[in-house]
């Protein structure tokens, strides 16, 4: 009996995670300097592991993938797998926790389904569109993630306005999944992602009731010639118009990556 699109995605995303774990404790790159080795070995590793997988297993679909050369085939095709073999290479490359894998399935342009692996925090941490859990309780003063290497300075604006806590983290599934795990209330980026940084994040946001959109309350749309995306809000709901109201304010700012 095959699987459900979600127990798939849900499955590979771990499997990727527990390789990738394999891959950086192996000892093989601890000469390293700075991990870009060893980013470059585990992107390599997920990435054929996920390919391979989902061409095996559900061969009609189209697939996009970051570390995959894109085939715009997957235009004609109303079901198109989206995934980040390693969201956070540079995290994973230095050994923090702040990294993912994403696997996201995408059905005429809409994030329909995801996984999102943080095997940095354990083997088996998958957070997963199909069983979403109440959304803890939020803090008294809100916290945003951002980038913990260049804030972007749209997001360092609208936390002012609003008095929000800056979170530095590494990459956008991990911050993301922050906002789902009660972590963080808002998540705000302007600076430019590409659509498997947030298909398979968006996914599991909106099935946990999270808001999930562009900085100007549009919808996402994913499975699109021009794969790139300017920007991203993933909040909790009570947070978004607030949030969207700023945003409108202070107009558009350049931000930095992820």
């Amino acid at each position: 009996m095959s699987m459900t699109d979600a127990d798939l995605a849900a499955h590979l995303a771990h499997i990727a995670g527990r390789l990738l774990l394999e891959v950086r404790a192996s000892g093989m790159f601890a000469k390293d300097p700075g991990g870009k080795a060893l980013g470059t070995a585990g992107d390599k590793t997920a990435n054929e592991f996920l390919c391979h997988a989902l061409r095996a297993q559900r061969p009609d679909d189209g697939l996009l993938s970051e570390e995959e050369k894109d085939n715009l085939a997957r235009l004609d095709q109303r079901r198109v797998w989206i995934v980040d073999p390693v969201d956070g290479t540079r995290e994973y490359g230095e050994e923090r926790s702040d990294w993912a894998v994403h696997v996201a399935l995408a059905v005429d342009g809409v994030a329909t389904l995801g996984a999102v692996a943080l095997p940095g925090l354990g083997e088996g941490v998958v957070l997963r569109s199909d069983r979403p859990a109440p959304l803890p309780p939020m803090a008294q003063t809100p916290r945003m993630v951002v980038s913990r290497t260049r804030p972007a300075a749209e997001a360092v604006a609208v936390a002012e306005a609003i008095g929000a806590e800056l979170v530095p983290m590494g990459s956008a599934g991990a911050k993301a999944m922050a906002v789902v795990r009660g972590e963080a209330e808002i998540y705000l980026h302007s600076g430019g992602q590409y659509e498997w940084d947030s298909c398979a994040p968006v996914a599991v946001a909106l099935a946990h009731g999270l808001h999930a959109t562009r900085m100007d309350g549009s919808t996402l749309v994913y499975n699109q010639a021009d794969t790139y995306m300017p920007d991203l809000l993933i909040c909790r709901p009570e947070w978004a118009a607030r949030v969207l109201e700023e945003v409108r304010r202070g107009g558009r700012s350049a931000g930095s990556h992820q």
